[in-house]
């Protein structure tokens, strides 16, 4: 006796220029179940299907198709992705090749984040003193200094920066409370520089991301980057539009990834770097302090702290406005971190001013 679905495999049936789902599986390398789901699913239908057997028929027009799904499957872009990727790609298949970049981009930045992860977890194990307590760590120490400014043409200041001799912290407030959630964030934050060691680190920096996310009240929320100095490493958490860059080398680079619906549609591919400078919907959140427990969880990652590492922490009131080559200038040429800071304020002031202002600067340094 032969099942239906095994009856599938079965030719007899099908018309001039058909292929049976078991023929198609296997010239598509989809196996005959994911067929059958990617028909639920809407992704990949069927030809036709036998109004009495119920048996599937492809033809080989579909096999295109089939076998890019095949592809992006492999490499593990969502089913509800592929989808939207397999419809662009009968349209712009430019726009989808761009789409597959980014999503890749993407892939391979969290992937890295995992990796300073486990790292991190496989030294606390194994007692590597690269993961022990800065403490313990006498060979290098940070400079540091941190400001803030109300801006040319803000009524009140809601960015609140920080620099102390574990965190660096900037958080930019929004709404009518903005400058308290803002305050409380890095407030939260500041409390670990006595309290967290070690493996606890990141728990501790969530912990404190959720405690303030809880008591916000939906209307008034922050945005916020923090870097809290564990050993010869950086435990990041980022909600949101502030930044973290990195001089190193002399080399410019940007560490975290905006939470911000431009942003996402520059991972897409819709829409380029320049274009998102002059978007109207550019400071449209994704992620925030004060919203959702799933729009407030944070991005958290350790990042490797080498000596003669310079790092910045910003509200958009300076990165919007001051262009990354001058960002550059004034981290390698400034002698102190409290210099930095004072001319980079200063840099936002004289483009017009017309965000709040908040940055935070620190220098790893050999003793």
């Amino acid at each position: 006796m032969t099942s239906t679905g095994d009856s599938e495999y079965a030719g007899d049936m099908a018309y001039a220029g058909e292929l049976t789902i078991g023929a198609f599986a296997r010239a598509s390398r989809l196996s005959p179940k994911a067929l059958r789901l990617y028909d639920e699913l809407g992704l990949l239908a069927p030809a036709r299907v036998d109004g009495t057997t119920g048996y599937r028929y492809y033809t080989g027009a579909q096999l295109e198709r089939a076998r890019l799904v095949a592809w992006l499957r492999r490499i593990g872009m969502p089913l509800a992705r592929i989808a939207d990727v397999c419809d662009l790609c009968e349209t712009d298949p430019p726009a989808a090749g761009q789409d597959i970049g980014a999503y890749w981009a993407r892939v391979e930045t969290e992937t890295a984040a995992r990796r300073d992860l486990v790292t991190f977890l496989v030294d606390q194990l194994s007692g590597n003193p690269a993961g022990k307590g800065v403490e313990e760590m006498s060979d290098m120490r940070m400079r540091f200094a941190a400001g803030s400014d109300r801006g040319l043409v803000r009524a009140v200041n809601q960015d609140t920066a920080y620099a102390g001799s574990r965190l660096l912290a900037v958080a930019d407030g929004y709404g009518d409370g903005g400058a308290r959630v803002s305050g409380a964030a890095v407030e939260a934050l500041a409390e670990l520089e006595q309290s967290v060691r070690g493996g606890d680190v990141l728990n501790g920096l969530a912990d404190a991301v959720d405690r303030v996310n809880r008591t916000a009240n939906g209307e008034s929320g922050t945005t916020l980057t923090a870097m809290l100095w564990t050993g010869s490493r950086l435990a990041l958490v980022h909600v949101g539009d502030t930044r973290a860059y990195l001089l190193r080398g002399g080399d410019l680079s940007r560490i975290t990834h905006d939470h911000t619906l431009v942003q996402s549609m520059i991972d897409a591919g819709g829409l380029t770097a320049e274009e998102a400078q002059s978007h109207p919907q550019r400071a449209l959140l994704l992620r925030a302090v004060g919203g959702s427990e799933e729009h407030a969880r944070p991005d958290l990652r350790l990042h490797d702290v080498a000596p003669g590492d310079r790092y910045l922490l910003c509200s958009d009131g300076l990165f919007t406005v001051v262009r990354p080559d001058d960002l550059r200038r004034v981290l390698s040429t400034a002698a102190e971190p409290a210099d930095a800071v004072r001319d980079l304020i200063a840099l936002a002031l004289a483009a017009g001013g017309p965000d709040n202002v908040a940055c935070a600067v620190a220098y790893a340094v050999t003793v």
